[in-house]
C-alpha cells in the first residue's frame, strides 16, 4: 500500500509537469504561429480568449465525469488527449481554423487541469498531510522543459506543426505510462464519514455555497496572478523607468518567487495551517504589490514583486485542497468550480487592469489587486467553516489508521 501510494504521488507529478509542458510548448510557438497566420496582437488577444473558454467548459464538463467515472480514468485520458491535439494550432492557416483549433485545446487542458487536481486531493487524503502545493509547483518545471525543447526545436529549424506534434506525442506516451501508478479509486467518503462521525463539510446546501466562496476567493487570488503575468515588465518600463532588459526581470522575480514559495508552503501548511497560509499568504501579498505601486527605485519593485509572489503561492493550493476535501465523493465536480472560477480570473486579470490604465496611472490600477489581497485575506475563513472532523493543517483528518500508517510510511518522502 504505502508503495502504491508514493507511486500515485510520482504520477501526479508527472501529469503536472505534462500539462505544463504541453501547455508551454504552445506558448513558446506563438510567436511562429502568429507569424503564420498573419495576425495582429489585437486579434491574437481575442483567440486566446477562446483557449481559455473552452479551458473553462472543459473543466465544467470534466469535474462531474471525474466523479463518475474516477481520476484514473479521466487523467490520463485528459493527458492523451492534450498531446493529440497540441499540433492543431501549428496547421492553422487564417483566424478562424486557429480559433478552432485552440478551443479544441483548451477543452482537452481544461479536462485534464481538473482532473489531475481532484487526483492531487485523493492522494493528498491517503497521505494524511499537505502535498497539494508540491504538485503546483511542478507545473512550472514542465514550462522550463518546454521552452528548453522550443529552443532546440527552432535551432533545427522545425515548423511550428512538426515540433508540436513531436512533443504531442511524448506527452500521450507519458501519459499512458504514467496511468498505471493512478490510485484506483477516490477514497470512501462513506467510511470517512462513519469513522469521524461527522458529515462530510461540503455535504447539503451550505457545503455548496462554501465551495462557491472558495471559488470567488480564487477568482480574485489568480485575476492578481494574472495582472503580474502581463503587467510586471511593463510596470517596470513605462513606470520606474527601467530599461527593457532590466524590466524583463520583474516577472522573473514574481515567477521564481511564486515556484520557491509553493516548493516550500507543504510544510508550512504542516505546521501553520491552511487557513494561516492563505490569510498571511494574501496579507504578503498585498504589502508586495503596495510597495510595487508606492516604490520609486527599481531594487524596491523588485522586493515588491517577490513578496507579491511570495505571498500568493500557496494560496491556491489551499483553496483547490478545501473544495476537494469538502466533499470526496464530489471531488471533481467541486475542484471544476473553483478551478473553474479561478480561471475567468487569470484571463480576465490583465484586462482588468488594461480597463482601468484608460482611468487611472499603471501603479495607481494596481490598488485593485491590493483590495483583492486584503478581502482574500479576510476571507480566509472559509478554511475553518465547516471544519469539524479536519486537522488544523486542513486536511481530512477521519481518523483512518491507514491514512496515518501511510503518513508514517511517507513521511520522508
Amino acid at each position: 500500500m504505502e508503495r502504491s501510494l508514493r507511486a500515485a504521488r510520482v504520477a501526479t507529478y508527472v501529469y503536472f509537469v505534462l500539462y505544463g509542458t504541453l501547455l508551454g510548448t504552445w506558448v513558446v510557438q506563438i510567436p511562429a504561429i502568429e507569424e503564420r497566420v498573419g495576425i495582429s496582437h489585437a486579434t491574437l488577444g481575442g483567440l486566446l480568449v477562446v483557449l481559455g473558454l473552452g479551458a473553462f467548459v472543459g473543466m465544467q464538463v470534466a469535474g462531474p465525469l471525474t466523479d463518475r467515472l474516477g481520476t484514473r480514468t479521466v487523467v490520463p485520458a485528459g493527458g492523451v488527449l492534450c498531446g493529440a491535439t497540441l499540433f492543431l494550432p501549428g496547421l492553422a492557416h487564417d483566424p478562424w481554423t486557429l480559433a478552432a483549433a485552440l478551443l479544441i485545446f483548451g477543452l482537452c487542458n481544461g479536462c485534464l487541469d481538473v482532473s489531475m487536481n481532484a487526483h492531487a486531493v485523493h492522494v493528498e487524503k491517503a497521505y494524511g498531510r499537505p502535498v497539494m502545493s508540491g504538485f503546483h509547483a511542478t507545473f512550472s518545471v514542465g514550462g522550463v522543459v518546454a521552452a528548453l525543447a522550443g529552443a532546440g526545436a527552432a535551432s533545427a529549424g522545425l515548423p511550428p506543426a512538426a515540433a508540436m506534434a513531436a512533443m504531442g506525442a511524448v506527452g500521450i506516451a507519458v501519459a499512458l505510462v504514467a496511468a498505471r501508478s493512478l490510485l484506483p479509486s477516490a477514497p470512501d467518503a462513506a467510511d470517512s464519514v462513519e469513522e469521524a462521525g461527522t458529515a462530510p463539510a461540503g455535504e447539503g446546501r451550505g457545503g455548496t455555497g462554501r465551495v462557491w466562496v472558495l471559488a470567488v476567493l480564487a477568482l480574485m487570488v489568480m485575476l492578481c496572478e494574472g495582472a503580474a503575468n502581463d503587467w510586471s515588465a511593463l510596470h517596470l518600463r513605462d513606470v520606474v523607468g527601467a530599461s527593457a532588459s532590466t524590466a524583463a526581470f520583474a516577472y522573473g522575480t514574481f515567477a521564481a518567487a511564486m515556484t520557491v514559495g509553493r516548493l516550500l508552503a507543504d510544510r508550512f501548511v504542516t505546521r501553520f495551517g491552511s487557513l494561516a497560509i492563505l490569510r498571511y499568504g494574501a496579507a504578503m501579498a498585498a504589502v508586495g504589490i503596495t510597495l510595487v505601486t508606492l516604490a520609486p527605485w527599481t531594487w524596491t519593485v523588485f522586493a515588491g514583486w517577490a513578496l507579491f509572489g511570495l505571498g500568493l503561492s500557496g494560496c491556491v493550493p489551499q483553496l483547490f485542497s478545501a473544495a476537494g476535501h469538502a466533499d470526496p465523493s464530489a471531488a471533481g465536480a467541486n475542484v471544476s468550480r473553483v478551478a473553474g472560477l479561478g480561471y475567468v480570473g487569470m484571463l480576465a486579470g490583465p484586462a482588468v487592469i488594461g480597463w482601468l490604465t484608460h482611468v487611472v496611472a499603471l501603479n495607481h490600477a494596481f490598488v485593485l489587486l491590493t483590495l483583492l489581497c486584503v478581502t482574500t485575506a479576510v476571507g480566509a475563513g472559509v478554511l475553518r467553516t465547516g471544519s469539524e472532523g479536519l486537522d488544523p493543517d486542513g486536511s481530512d483528518s477521519a481518523g483512518s489508521d491507514s491514512a496515518r500508517r501511510c503518513e508514517m510510511a511517507a513521511g520522508s518522502h
